[in-house]
């Protein structure tokens, strides 16, 4: 028969015993396949991407002698370079080559698999359209037994390729300024095809890891016996978590009781020796026999203790180096919890990193009160660059509900559980749409870091019944990263502002109602020498009075100070651009594109190029991701309400 005319005839199921359905019979199918899966781990993403495999046999393979290997952490920290990140990773480059870094304190070198001083500039344009890097921090615990790391990060990073079967491309720095010399590597989120590189989460936590330790133990050989009894008992003594504690952790029993004996003679002498130290330090009292009792907490209050003391030490560290006399009572660690805590002004003596494997930064302020404060700034490199000399106010963050998320909720109430920015109008038919465009940015904000908010394709939002606590869950996780506020108050040092025609810090200090208070003492007293020669000279400029050992100000003194600045500084940008300067007056609408930001005395300014002038405006924050694009907004007494601009080629949000 010829192929096109066969036609198959399905008879029916041969019987069973008793009639069945064929769907039941699929459906048991499926219950037998399925049977035994539900107890596995849920699909989690971990093995998404690169060295996944080689991650799991490296976490499962039998390391024989694993307690004597040599200890290491890898650090990964994967960066968007979208927005802001570009500015990032050339200020995170800049930074781990800052001064001081080098067994000698000179500035760090960058340098690559090929290369002894890379060119970090270089490197920045071939990542300029990358999507993300990755910024990795590589310590040995015995790395100060390497007469240089080059070697090691190489091979450390030569495997990595081998591991994730692409060529990388990486730039590294190692610093000798702290107790354990580690490595900075940033890399380039590419792959050999140009493609984005992902690698998988179970290698970044544990993979490049386990290749550290390999290589560590390799170069130095296994620990010896006597090396590990040297490093447990320093650690009977220290002020910080240790290793022993975190044995006496994992062996106290639900009241929290714990033995100080042990098999093992020596490890009972050591056990002995921590327990001791942690009852002359109020954290276990001995309760009998060699029982003893740990305090609530003991593994956090060690941390603290151990982070207080690397606070003390860079604090001492950097003072001397400075030839500051600051007594110790004079030392202050800034912390924004406190309940009578009060914000600090004060000089940027500098900025560094608190931990640099998780990445928290920290301003040394030499304040006005004479004492010096270390205070805790957050997460991150995106945080505002502030300068060696700069005043600064530092405050305390606070985690609230604000009146943005009530508005939010009531309008959403009222329309069935959605917010949109028609909802809002309608709600409140006095609002506008740029004050209904903030509640916007405000969801889209915790949507991008929470993702607990639901946005439809439509634009509107969904708000659920506990939005209020979902918007308190997000505040906390902000404050965690974000634990101050730092204004910058003037970037020119207090020596120079005496004479510049410029509103500037101390003029607005000197008209202020309530001043900030100044101690006759360390910086407070470069403060108030300050303040009399800047009011010598605006007593010569006419702009103050001084009668009866009282000084008096001209009205708008402020106002006019500045506008000579700004007028001053327009008429030299002018001559650079061959177009005549705007002023920009109380209602008027500012449009045009945002050419990047200018510093003055009186404060950081917007330079706004249009068709046939330009402008300066007051800088907001909200501007650094526009830079180059097309703003609008309306000059308002406070500043600019910037606003939705739409043009033929599409949105721009200012």
């Amino acid at each position: 028969m010829d192929d096109d005319e066969f036609t198959p005839r399905l008879g029916k199921m041969r019987s069973r015993g008793k009639e069945v359905r064929y769907l039941s019979l699929v459906v048991k199918a499926a219950r037998r396949a399925s049977r035994g899966r539900a107890k596995r781990s849920h699909f989690d993403g971990s093995r998404i991407g690169r060295g996944a495999s080689v991650a799991r046999v490296l976490r499962s393979r039998d390391r024989h002698g694993a307690f004597r290997s040599r200890r290491a952490i890898v650090k990964f920290r994967p960066v968007t370079l979208a927005g802001k990140g570009l500015g990032g990773a050339k200020a995170h480059l800049t930074y781990i080559q800052r001064d001081g870094v080098t067994r000698e304190g000179e500035p760090g070198e960058l340098y690559s698999a090929g290369l002894d001083v890379a060119d970090g500039k270089a490197f920045l344009a071939r990542g300029t359209g990358d999507r993300h890097q990755f910024r990795l921090i590589v310590s040995v615990e015995d790395g100060d037994q390497y007469p240089d790391l080059k070697p090691f990060i190489r091979r450390l990073m030569g495997q990595m390729e081998k591991d994730l079967g692409t060529s990388l491309d990486w730039v590294a720095v190692d610093h000798f300024n702290t107790g354990h010399p580690h490595t900075h590597v940033v890399l380039r989120g590419k792959n050999d095809l140009g493609d984005d590189l992902v690698i998988a989460r179970e290698y970044i936590s544990h993979g490049a890891r386990e290749r550290a330790v390999g290589l560590a133990t390799l170069d130095l050989g296994p620990r010896t016996d006597l090396e590990i009894e040297e490093r447990l008992r320093a650690d009977t003594g220290a002020e910080r978590l240790t290793m022993i504690d975190r044995r006496l952790i994992r062996e106290m029993n639900a009241v929290r009781l714990v033995s100080a004996g042990d098999d093992d003679p020596f490890q009972q002498s050591v056990r002995t020796g921590r327990l001791q130290k942690l009852a002359r330090i109020g954290l276990a009292t001995h309760v009998g026999g060699d029982s003893w009792r740990l305090e609530p907490d003991l593994a956090g209050t060690l941390q603290r203790m151990g982070e207080r003391g690397d606070i003390i030490r860079t604090m001492q560290r950097e003072i001397t180096a400075r030839n500051l006399e600051r007594m110790p009572a004079d030392r202050v660690i800034f912390d924004p919890a406190a309940e009578d805590i009060v914000p600090v002004v004060g000089r940027v003596i500098m900025r560094g990193l608190a931990d640099e494997h998780k990445d928290r930064h920290f301003l040394l302020v030499d304040g006005v009160d004479g004492r010096v404060h270390f205070a805790g700034i957050g997460q991150g490199e995106d945080l505002e660059l502030t300068p060696e000399g700069a005043i600064v106010r530092i405050a305390p963050r606070e985690a609230r509900v604000r009146d943005v998320d009530l508005t939010i909720a009531e309008v959403a109430a009222s329309n069935g559980g959605i917010y949109s920015v028609d909802a809002h109008l309608r709600h409140d038919p006095s609002a506008q749409e740029a004050y209904a465009d903030a509640h916007v940015r405000r969801l889209e904000v915790m949507r991008r870091t929470m993702r607990t908010i639901e946005r439809d394709p439509d634009g509107s939002w969904v708000i659920a019944s506990d939005h209020l606590a979902k918007v308190e869950a997000f505040e906390k996780r902000q404050l965690s990263g974000r634990p101050v506020t730092v204004e910058i108050l003037s970037t020119e040092p207090v020596e120079r502002l005496p004479a510049i025609d410029a509103a500037t810090w101390i003029d607005r200090e000197l008209v202020a109602d309530t001043p900030t208070p100044v101690r006759d003492a360390g910086f407070g007293r470069e403060v108030r020498a300050a303040q009399a020669l800047r009011r010598q000279w605006l007593i010569a400029e006419e702009m103050a009075e001084e009668e009866g050992g009282r000084t008096t100000y001209k009205r708008g003194m402020l106002a006019m100070l500045q506008r000579r600045e700004l007028l001053r500084v327009a008429g030299e940008i002018s001559d650079k651009l061959g177009k005549p300067f705007g002023e920009a007056r109380s209602g008027d609408r500012i449009e045009g594109r945002l050419v990047g930001a200018i510093e003055m005395a009186s404060g950081r300014h917007a330079l706004i190029e249009r068709s046939r002038d330009f402008t300066l405006v007051p800088w907001r924050p909200v501007l650094d991701r526009h830079l180059g694009k097309t703003v609008a907004g309306i000059v308002r007494e406070g500043g600019i309400s910037w606003t939705l601009v739409r043009q033929r080629s599409g949105p721009n949000i200012s």
